[in-house]
């Protein structure tokens, strides 16, 4: 997948219904009413094609988003828990 390095495929794939999609799905659908309401087109049934497509383009949108998004924590994580790994004497438990 484009932007993402190889090592991001041992993550776990996020849900398809997900915050991102759901949420840039709703904004492509909204995108395809503007579009029909600024060129004066009946704002719900001209156009379904471009309703579906602005939706679908929306949704994978998002869906790659969460992923970059699960892969950007996950290398976060990693390289902190590394350093602490290293550094344990700056890690001290209490008690």
């Amino acid at each position: 997948m484009a932007f993402l390095p190889d090592e991001s495929r041992s993550l776990p794939p996020p849900p398809l219904l997900n915050k991102g999609s759901v949420w840039l799905g709703f904004v492509g659908w909204i995108t395809a009413m503007l579009d029909n309401t600024f060129n004066q087109r009946p704002v719900l049934r001209a156009g379904v094609h471009r309703q579906i497509l602005f939706t679908t383009v929306g949704w994978f949108v998002g869906y790659y988003l969460a992923k970059r998004t699960d892969y950007f924590y996950a290398k976060m994580d990693r390289e902190l828990l590394e350093y602490v790994r290293h550094h344990p004497e700056d890690f001290k438990v209490a008690g």
